[in-house]
């Protein structure tokens, strides 16, 4: 598809709609032809010309088939990528089996980090998802769902099996990187107990001396404390036309930021995130200490 990225290696509805978006936004503006103009040729509104630009609305392909035609799209090789990335947006992720156990404001973001590039986290409370062993998940989940309101077992082995499949799916892609900033104190909680941490911890040495996963401990003596109270993670893309994203998951909701100012915000607070964390050698050393004391 011409200069619309390597959309054939991109897995995911959301970020292949996002990708869509992009260039059909681009299609429009080379045209000259307004929002508005835009909606009327498919029976919508120039709100729905914005949703579909930005990836956040399901892409009929007789609407793109469409706009392809008002853009003046004629090439035969383009007009068929474009359709083909719209049927290709509209398909299930991975995940749709799990979708009943999974909340729906969820659901893109596990599209967006199976895409993503790289992926930086920080988390103040626990091991980030992506690093967490099978007992580790179990037991971390149990704790939140006991906090919504319960859940029954078959409910919980499901999360921990979605859990596995986006580590796995992040093994299986070498291209990808990891960086987690995490707070010595979050290793210290000894969810599920002592044995288990045990095991958590040597995980953590394991796969931290992976060429795609950096670990950096923020020391619990430190004594400047950045802003960033909550766990954030910070998504970037080898497409450079879909904007980073920042994941920010509350207790009955998450938030998806992709502005500027908030990017910039959050580029910020990563930097000072990383100046009190202990680089990736020293981080191993502190997990291997803990080990030693457990």
């Amino acid at each position: 598809m011409r200069d619309g990225g390597p959309a054939a290696h991109v897995r995911g509805p959301t970020v292949r709609r996002m990708l869509l978006g992009a260039r059909l936004r681009r299609l429009r503006e080379r045209k000259g032809v307004s929002r508005e103009d835009a909606g009327y040729a498919i029976r919508g509104s120039h709100s729905k010309i914005s949703r579909m630009e930005l990836g956040r609305t399901a892409i009929k392909e007789r609407d793109v088939a469409d706009l392809l035609i008002l853009y003046g799209v004629t090439d035969d090789a383009e007009r068929n990528a474009l359709l083909r990335l719209a049927r290709e947006a509209n398909a299930r992720g991975w995940w749709h089996r799990y979708s009943d156990l999974i909340p729906s404001w969820a659901h893109p973001y596990l599209d967006l980090e199976e895409a993503a590039s790289s992926i930086r986290t920080y988390d103040p409370c626990q091991v980030p998802d992506l690093l967490q062993t099978e007992e580790y998940a179990r037991a971390s989940l149990a704790i939140r769902d006991q906090i919504r309101g319960g859940a029954a077992r078959a409910e919980i082995d499901g999360r921990v099996a979605v859990r596995l499949m986006r580590q796995r799916l992040f093994a299986r892609s070498p291209r990808r990187t990891l960086t987690a900033v995490v707070d010595e104190a979050a290793l210290l909680r000894f969810v599920g107990g002592k044995g288990l941490i045990q095991g958590q911890l040597e995980h953590l040495l394991r796969v931290s001396e992976s060429a795609s996963v950096e670990l950096k401990i923020v020391p619990a003596g430190r004594t400047s404390i950045t802003s960033a109270g909550r766990a954030f993670t910070v998504l970037r893309f080898h497409q450079r036309t879909i904007p980073d994203v920042v994941y920010i998951e509350l207790l009955t909701t998450a938030l998806y930021l992709d502005k500027p100012a908030d990017m910039e915000a959050f580029a910020r607070t990563w930097r000072r995130l990383e100046g009190e964390a202990l680089p990736p050698d020293a981080s191993r050393t502190l997990l291997a200490n803990l080990l030693r004391r457990l």
